[in-house]
């Protein structure tokens, strides 16, 4: 899917700006260059989220949310050093998340773009369940319909090169669910994903990143489909 737009990609300071922060992450750095991210990271990223959202609205789903406000679509850029000995400030990457539904943002399956310096990173899925989540895919796994269709979500992905599925975090399968199962697997997950991850192409540096994402944003959205399946089950939700 081609889009016609005028965005014309991250610029390579960009990339530039975050290898640096990389040897730099302080807070005296960072004020000295904040000028270099807000136009080479933030005002790039905003573009590139509602450019993205278009996309994903045609072709994937339209209720998916792209919003290029603060700490909405895009991450924050402070890092949470409460509970980590690392106390560096600040995040060495970019991280973008397109989600669809009513619950907290993490709460809801979605797409991820995640630039670091040397790589970058598409996802779908999601990272983390909450406790209600956690059941409602547990459910899912061992349903005869859903637990079909993630095991075939699953199944497509891994025959992808360079693609992988994440979230796997139990050794053993749950109390209350049969070992045997034929997707026993799946139940050892607290999060899962889709996610491919390639060193930084060229498109980068163009519109062409636009088309890049969305082929493999769409290549994992099975998984992104099941999940908001899967959501659909949870008492109450809204659909």
């Amino acid at each position: 899917m081609t889009v016609q737009s005028g965005f014309a990609g991250f610029p390579r300071e960009c990339v530039g700006f975050y290898t640096e922060l990389a040897a730099n992450n302080n807070r005296e750095w960072f004020a000295e260059h904040k000028s270099d991210f807000e136009k080479f990271v933030t005002a790039p990223a905003r573009d590139f989220v509602s450019e993205m959202g278009k996309l994903l609205k045609n072709g994937i789903s339209g209720r998916i949310v792209a919003d290029p406000r603060p700490d909405k679509s895009i991450f924050r850029h402070y890092r949470d050093t409460r509970f980590s000995k690392d106390k560096s400030p600040f995040k060495t990457h970019l991280g973008i998340f397109f989600w669809e539904g009513n619950r907290a943002k993490m709460e809801c399956p979605g797409f991820y773009f995640h630039l670091e310096p040397p790589q970058l990173m598409v996802a779908a899925g999601i990272h983390c369940f909450s406790k209600p989540l956690l059941q409602a895919y547990r459910d899912a796994v061992v349903d005869p319909k859903l637990g079909e269709q993630l095991a075939k979500a699953v199944k497509a992905v891994l025959k992808k090169n360079d693609y992988e599925v994440g979230g796997i975090h139990y050794k053993k399968v749950p109390r209350g669910y049969d070992p045997n199962h034929k997707n026993a697997g799946l139940l050892l997950h607290d999060g899962l994903y889709a996610a491919c991850t390639t060193g930084i192409p060229q498109e980068l540096y163009s519109g062409d990143i636009l088309d890049f994402v969305f082929k493999r944003f769409k290549e994992v959205s099975p998984v992104f489909e099941c999940l908001r399946e899967m959501v659909g089950t949870i008492p109450g939700e809204v659909r």
